[in-house]
C-alpha cells in the first residue's frame, strides 16, 4: 500500500520538493505562500529571505546551478512573479533547474478584482519548460514532480507553478510522491561516429565546451574525450575549469589563432551565440555536440550534431578506435601563442598606474583567491576582464549570467553559493552599473551570517555604453553614474563592511581584509574611466 501524507498545500509540496532533492528555500514574505512558510518551518526546511524577488531565484538558481539539482524559489502573487521573471528568463537561458512556485489570488473570486489578481502563467511560458496552475490541494505533489522532471529533463530548464490561495491553504490526503525517473537522451551511434572521425581524424580540431558540459555532470568523460583524441580545449560559461589551467590541454589565450586556423571545431554544450561568433569559424566544418535536440544550431550548416546525454556522446568519442591524426604540432603552436598571451596579461596584470587599472584588481585577486573559491560575476565592463584575466582551478567554480547578460544576479547568486559552500571563499565582482540592481541585498547576507567578499569596479560611467556611443555620436547620454561613490558605506550601513581603494598598492591588503572579515565585506575600487573592455568579448 503506497505511503499517505497528510496536510495542507504546503505540506503536500514539501515532501514532493524534498522527494526530488531540493533542501532550502528562497524567498520574499507575501501572504498568498504562507502555508509553504508553515510546512518549511515546523520540518527544519531552510528559509532564506531577500529585499527583492529577483535575488530569490537567481539565488534558487546558484543552487541549481553549482549543485546541478533543483533550486527552489517561493514568490508571492502578482508584483512577487513578475519581479522575478527575468531570473526565470536568465535560468532558461542557462538551462538551470529552478522551480519557482508562486501565490495565486483565489481561483472561487477570480475576475472579481482581488489584491494581486493577475495570471501569471502566459507571462512565464515563454521561459519555463513547464508552467501550470494548480486546480486542487490533492494535485500539488504530482503537479510538483512534472514540473522537476521537466525542469531536470535535458535540455534543462526553469518550472513554474501558480497555487491559487484556496487550494494552498487547504488540506488532504493524498499518496506521498515517488522516487524521481528523469528520462535519459539516446544519441544517434551513427552521428557520434561521424563526429568523432571527423574529430580525430583531423589536422587542427578545437573543443569548445560551455556550461552544460558541467550541468550534465561530463566533466570526467569530457577530459577523457580530449585526452584519448589530444585536441586543445576552449572554455565558456560552467564549462571554466573543466580542465585545470596547468592540464597540456587547456587553453584560454591563444582562442583566436585556434579558431582562425582550425579545420574542425566542435563546439560541446553551449550555443552557437554572440560568444562565439555565431558559430562562423572561416573555413572549419563544425561539429555542434548539444544535449538534447532542441539545441541544434538553425543558423549554422554544422558538419555534424549529435543530441543527447553528453556523457555517453564524450565517452563514445574517448573509444573511437579509427584513424587518428598526429596533432602535437598543432598543440605545440597554440601553446607558444598561449604562453605569449599569458606573458602579456601577465605585465596587465602588474600595473602600478594610478587611476587603477581593472586588470590590476584581477592580478591582486589572483593571488588570494583559493583553488576552489567560487567568483561570480555581475557586471558588463569591468566583468569582461574577469573572464580573461581569471581561470577557474576547478570546475563548478565560475557563476556569470549568462547569454541572457542580465545585470542583477550577483547578491542572490552569493548566496545560492554561501549557502552551497559554507566554508569556501564567494567573490562577487561587480560593476559599478550592476551596484544598482541588487546591492540592498548585502542586507539580506548580513542579516543572516552569509559572509561574502563584494569587489566593485567604480569606474563611474556605463562602460559599456558610454564609450562606443561616443565612438558612434561624438557624445553620450544616460551613461554617467556619481565618480567615486561610496558603494562601501552602502554595506557598512547595511550591517557589513568596506572601504574604498584608490591606489594600486592599497589593492592586496584590501582583499586579505576583506576575505578575513567574517561579513560581507565591499572593496569599492575607483578605476580608470578611460579603460573600457571591448563589448565583443561579453563574457565568451
Amino acid at each position: 500500500m503506497a505511503e499517505m501524507i497528510e496536510g495542507h498545500g504546503g505540506d503536500l509540496a514539501l515532501a514532493a520538493l524534498r522527494a526530488y532533492g531540493v533542501t532550502e528555500m528562497f524567498t520574499l514574505s507575501g501572504g498568498h505562500v504562507f502555508p509553504l512558510y508553515d510546512a518549511a518551518h515546523k520540518a527544519g526546511f531552510p528559509i532564506y529571505d531577500v529585499r527583492h524577488e529577483q535575488s530569490a531565484v537567481f539565488a534558487a538558481e546558484a543552487v541549481a546551478k553549482l549543485q546541478r539539482r533543483p533550486g527552489l524559489a517561493v514568490l508571492t502573487a502578482g508584483p512577487g512573479v513578475t519581479n522575478g521573471i527575468s531570473g526565470l528568463t536568465s535560468a532558461f537561458f542557462n538551462a538551470s533547474p529552478v522551480l519557482v512556485l508562486g501565490g495565486r489570488a483565489p481561483a472561487f473570486r477570480w475576475g472579481s478584482g482581488s489584491l494581486q489578481e493577475i495570471d501569471h502563467v502566459p507571462l512565464v511560458t515563454p521561459v519555463t519548460k513547464y508552467a501550470a496552475t494548480v486546480t486542487g490541494t490533492e494535485e500539488i505533489p504530482g503537479e510538483v514532480a512534472k514540473a522537476l522532471t521537466a525542469a531536470l529533463t535535458a535540455h534543462r530548464g526553469p518550472a513554474f507553478l501558480d497555487l491559487p490561495l484556496e487550494v494552498l491553504f487547504s488540506s488532504e490526503d493524498v499518496a506521498a510522491p515517488g522516487a524521481p525517473e528523469i528520462p535519459v537522451v539516446q544519441p544517434d551511434p551513427e552521428q557520434v561516429t561521424q563526429a568523432a572521425t571527423l574529430l580525430a581524424g583531423a589536422e587542427r580540431p578545437v573543443i569548445i565546451a560551455g556550461s552544460d558540459v558541467w550541468g550534465g555532470d561530463a566533466i570526467a568523460e569530457l577530459r577523457a574525450a580530449a585526452e584519448a583524441l589530444q585536441i586543445p580545449v576552449f572554455t565558456n560559461g560552467m564549462g571554466r575549469g573543466a580542465l585545470p589551467p596547468g592540464h597540456p590541454l587547456a587553453f584560454a589565450k591563444a582562442r583566436r589563432p585556434a579558431l582562425n586556423e582550425a579545420d574542425v571545431v566542435a563546439v560541446i554544450g553551449t550555443p552557437l551565440d554572440f560568444r562565439l561568433g555565431f558559430g562562423e569559424f572561416g573555413a572549419a566544418q563544425v561539429v555542434h555536440i548539444v544535449d538534447a535536440p532542441s539545441q541544434r544550431a538553425g543558423h549554422v550548416e554544422t558538419a555534424v550534431s549529435p543530441a543527447g546525454d553528453l556523457r555517453l556522446i564524450l565517452t563514445a568519442l574517448a573509444g573511437h578506435s579509427g584513424r587518428r591524426a598526429d596533432h602535437s604540432e598543432w598543440i605545440e603552436g597554440l601553446r607558444a601563442a598561449e604562453d605569449a598571451g599569458k606573458a602579456r596579461d601577465a605585465e596587465a596584470m602588474a600595473a602600478e598606474s594610478d587611476p587603477i587599472k581593472p586588470a590590476r584588481i584581477y592580478g591582486e585577486l589572483r593571488k588570494v583567491l583559493a583553488p576552489d573559491a567560487v567568483t561570480i560575476g555581475d557586471g558588463g565592463d569591468f566583468v569582461s576582464y574577469a573572464g580573461r584575466f581569471l581561470e577557474p582551478a576547478q570546475p563548478g567554480t565560475w557563476l556569470d549570467p549568462g547569454p541572457y547578460g542580465c545585470l542583477g544576479t550577483g547578491m542572490g547568486y552569493a548566496m545560492g553559493a554561501r549557502v552551497t559552500y559554507p566554508d569556501r571563499q564567494i567573490c562577487v565582482l561587480m560593476g559599478d552599473g550592476a551596484a544598482g540592481f541588487s546591492l540592498m541585498d548585502a542586507e539580506s547576507l548580513a542579516r543572516q551570517g552569509l559572509p561574502v567578499v563584494i569587489v566593485v569596479g567604480n569606474n563611474g560611467i556605463w562602460g559599456l555604453e558610454k564609450h562606443p556611443m561616443q565612438a558612434m555620436y561624438g557624445y553620450d547620454v544616460a551613461a554617467d553614474l556619481q565618480p567615486g561613490l561610496h558603494y562601501d558605506r552602502v554595506v557598512q550601513a547595511l550591517g557589513g563592511a568596506g572601504e574604498t581603494v584608490e591606489k594600486s598598492s592599497e589593492l592586496g591588503p584590501a582583499l586579505e581584509r576583506a576575505f578575513d572579515a567574517g561579513v560581507p565585506y565591499l572593496v569599492n575600487v575607483l578605476t580608470d574611466p578611460a579603460d573600457a573592455y571591448p563589448r565583443s568579448s561579453n563574457l565568451a
